[in-house]
């Protein structure tokens, strides 16, 4: 919703694609086809958070972010878990779960809502919006 809007054009357009993708797994686990789609969604949300991350951080480290290491940890943090999600998909042990979706929203809300928003300031003060 746009609660979640930070006000740079570019990295909402970025987050909307992200919360598209959970709302597309979070549609097919309530239809009973989670397990059809999940293989799909993480393969995606793989390659699409590496190249928003990637945007994002070049955005960060051309404006001088002071916290863009910690940001970029983050960053790390969240693709090795997909990727561990990935693997276990592609193994055959994991079961489509309403926990993989709450773990997945609860941690983009948590880092776009709080960790994004501290270097919103900044990228204003750049005329970046």
């Amino acid at each position: 919703n746009e609660s979640w809007l930070i006000g740079v054009q570019e990295i909402d357009a970025q987050h909307k694609n992200l919360v598209s993708l959970l709302n597309r797994l979070h549609q097919a686990m309530s239809e009973g086809k989670g397990k059809d789609v999940l293989g799909g969604i993480l393969d995606s949300l793989v390659s699409y958070t590496r190249a928003h991350f990637s945007a994002e951080e070049r955005m960060l480290e051309k404006s001088g972010y002071a916290d863009l290491l910690e940001h970029k940890r983050q960053h790390v943090a969240l693709t090795k878990k997909v990727l561990d999600f990935q693997q276990e998909f592609k193994a055959g042990g994991m079961v489509v779960s309403v926990d993989i979706l709450q773990f997945l929203r609860t941690w983009l809300q948590s880092h776009i809502l709080r960790t994004d928003a501290k270097y919103v300031p900044l990228l204003h003060s750049k005329g970046i919006r």
